[in-house]
This record gives C-alpha cells, sequence and structure tokens, in this order.
C-alpha cells in the first residue's frame, strides 16, 4: 500500500480548500473559487506559500471552514454592516 504523501504543494492545497467549501457547504464552484481567491489577495495563505508542510488534507479543513466564515457573501455583507 503506498504511503500518503505527508503534505500538498500550495496549489493543490488552494484546490483542496476549495473542493472541500463546494462539497461541505453545496456552493457552486465559482463562489468557493471566489472565497479563496479573496482569501488569498487578504494574505491568508502566506504562511501556507511558506511553508508548504502546512499544506495537508487536515490543514485544508480548517482553512476550508476559515474561508466560508469569513469570505462568503454572507459575511462580508455583515462585515459591512448590511443586512445577509
Amino acid at each position: 500500500m503506498a504511503k500518503a504523501k505527508p503534505h500538498m504543494s500550495y496549489e493543490e492545497h488552494l484546490d483542496e480548500v476549495t473542493t472541500q467549501i463546494t462539497e461541505i457547504y453545496t456552493v457552486p464552484d465559482d463562489e468557493a473559487i471566489r472565497m479563496v481567491m479573496a482569501a488569498q489577495e487578504d494574505e491568508y495563505f502566506s504562511g501556507h506559500d511558506d511553508d508548504p508542510t502546512i499544506c495537508t488534507l487536515e490543514r485544508a479543513g480548517i482553512d476550508a471552514r476559515y474561508v466560508f466564515k469569513n469570505y462568503s457573501r454572507k459575511a462580508l455583507q455583515k462585515k459591512a454592516g448590511k443586512p445577509a
């Protein structure tokens, strides 16, 4: 049996975060991509790029929850003080 890779590349990690957002929160792919790109623009993933050993499947789940909580349209409207 092949041993699982201990970590993914930065790009693989972002793909996994996006996939988990679509699966867990049942949002369309383009919406999940928008959220991940917004988090990336805010440099949320900069540590991942600097240290790819943190790009694990477990961390992708943590990141997916964080990105959805902070970058979903509902979260952004709440931050802006608009009703959801």
